[in-house]
């Protein structure tokens, strides 16, 4: 496949670049001086600002590019997805976000050691970073993907390795001067990059097609292309999954994740954090319908083509043997010049902002819940956190490029559609942090010691129904939704073991 890209794209393309060079250069000058303000913004972050935030985190380069690979492939039941997520955050919002700002919590696993004592916030920190590291390198192999077919028109592992190293070098720039506040800022201009796009795609898409709303409409309901909730048990995104497997992951997500909960901890308030989450999730549902809307359009353009104004679309999703994403594939073969590279910035807009936020999220849980306590001894200056915050960035940042090409190669072996595996790796982590949080909220069981049992025993668990193990032993296939459940259901019961040991709930 050659690349189409013209020199409007490339104009177009550069400017962007630009335009993240200059807003790095403004953000920059932000004064930090210690590292809660480095991680927390000194709590005085605009509620509406950290919602867009949330929501552009969220937004990956997998949902971007996913999100319509499903709706072409599938339905809408993926929607289903966020009206879990609503539910999940209003939970958060209730149970979660109040405990943190009880203790001026600057990460999530702050709770653990009021509740269980200092080790315990420790161990949570530890089992972030290992779940981050995996799903986080997920997110950005998967920017790095378009990245790879707009320069080099392939997606060879040599090409892939420079793509992740320009998406990171992208997202350094915000997180390592700025922290927090300066990503908050990024992230409302990433937001309004990809979402613009996504809004040009499907204006072009449905004036491209040879036919009126009501043939679409009719067209796609023939098809079963607009259900939108499934009741059967085949797996997926059903009704069944929604309410158990999804539903606790989205818990995780928005409040047991570093990544996502250190945005509403930068509010002046509980009261303020609660509205960020649930208004976030306002924002992100009719996004998310975007670009299952573009799938959908996708779906009448390569496959009626009695409907579409091109009759020779190119529609082989394989370059150099590897499957290409629909929407990708369209971006470089049919879209006209211009649209065609504000597009492919809208793909890099989303790749970053879930990038620069996960670097800040890791320093701020290494530094806070890990580093700090360790010296804590040595009474060391707040310039020297600052500093040691800044480092583990760069640490951070070069370990994610590591795990991003190393998703590479997972991929190809798991053979996981590429939503799926980017949701999936998350399971890791979020069991365990979920079997351990509901003991320590709801119950008063559980110590120090079954805590980092918890948390192991949920992580193995995942790990042990993984497809390349269990299905190698009893040739069974475990859904995702059975892989949460089980594995949070194993990490509370060990807590349920351990008696308390005296701490405050």
């Amino acid at each position: 496949m050659q690349s189409n890209f013209t020199s409007l794209d490339w104009i177009i393309f550069c400017s962007y670049f630009l335009v993240l060079i200059l807003t790095t250069v403004i953000l920059s000058q932000t004064k930090v001086k210690t590292s809660r303000d480095y991680f927390t913004g000194g709590n005085a972050m605009p509620m509406f600002a950290v919602a867009i935030s949330v929501l552009a985190t969220s937004q990956s380069a997998a949902t971007f590019l996913g999100g319509p690979e499903y709706a072409y492939k599938h339905d809408l039941t993926f929607l289903g997805f966020y009206v879990s997520a609503f539910l999940a955050v209003v939970f958060v919002s209730k149970i979660l976000v109040p405990r943190f700002y009880a203790i001026n919590a600057i990460t999530v696993y702050s709770y653990l050691e009021h509740r269980y004592g200092e080790s315990s916030k420790r161990y949570a920190g530890v089992m972030f970073l290992v779940g981050r590291l995996f799903a986080s390198g997920a997110r950005l192999y998967i920017g790095a993907l378009a990245i790879s077919m707009i320069l080099f028109s392939d997606i060879i592992p040599s090409h892939i390795a420079i793509s992740i190293a320009i998406l990171m070098i992208g997202a350094l720039g915000y997180t390592y001067f700025g922290g927090v506040k300066s990503v908050i800022f990024s992230d409302i201009l990433q937001a309004l990059t990809y979402v613009g796009a996504g809004i040009a795609v499907l204006v072009y898409l449905y004036y491209s097609l040879n036919t009126d709303f009501s043939t679409i409409v009719n067209t796609l309901s023939d098809n079963n292309k607009l259900k939108l909730v499934d009741f059967s048990f085949s797996g997926g995104f059903t009704f069944w999954t929604l309410i158990t497997g999804w539903f606790l992951l989205n818990i995780a997500a928005y409040g047991l994740d570093q990544d996502m909960t250190q945005r509403v901890l930068t509010c002046k308030n509980k009261e303020a954090g609660a509205k960020s989450l649930i208004y976030s999730i306002i924002f992100t549902i009719p996004v998310a319908m975007l670009f299952l809307a573009i799938g959908l359009l996708l779906y009448l353009f390569y496959q009626h083509p009695e409907l579409s104004s091109v009759k020779s679309a190119c529609i082989d999703q394989n370059v150099d043997g590897q499957s290409v994403k629909i929407f990708m594939l369209y971006i470089l073969n049919e879209m006209p010049e211009g649209l065609r590279g504000l597009v492919t910035v809208g793909a890099i807009a989303a790749a970053l902002s879930s990038t620069n936020s996960v670097l800040s999220a890791m320093s701020s849980v290494a530094i806070e819940d890990i580093y700090r306590p360790w010296i804590s001894q040595n009474k060391k200056s707040e310039a020297h956190y600052l500093k040691a915050s800044r480092f583990m960035v760069i640490v951070f940042a070069l370990l994610l490029s590591m795990m991003a090409m190393l998703s590479f190669y997972w991929q190809q072996y798991s053979e996981l559609p590429l939503l799926n595996f980017a949701l999936g790796v998350m399971a890791f982590a979020y069991a365990s942090l979920l079997g351990v949080y509901g003991a320590a909220i709801f119950t008063n069981r559980g110590n120090e010691t079954t805590v980092l049992f918890a948390l192991i025993g949920g992580f193995l668990t995942v790990l042990f129904l993984q497809p390349y193990i269990i299905g190698n032993i009893i040739e069974i296939k475990v859904d995702f939704a059975v892989m949460m459940v089980v594995g949070t259901l194993v990490s509370f019961g060990i807590m349920m073991v351990g008696k308390q040991d005296g701490a405050i709930n």
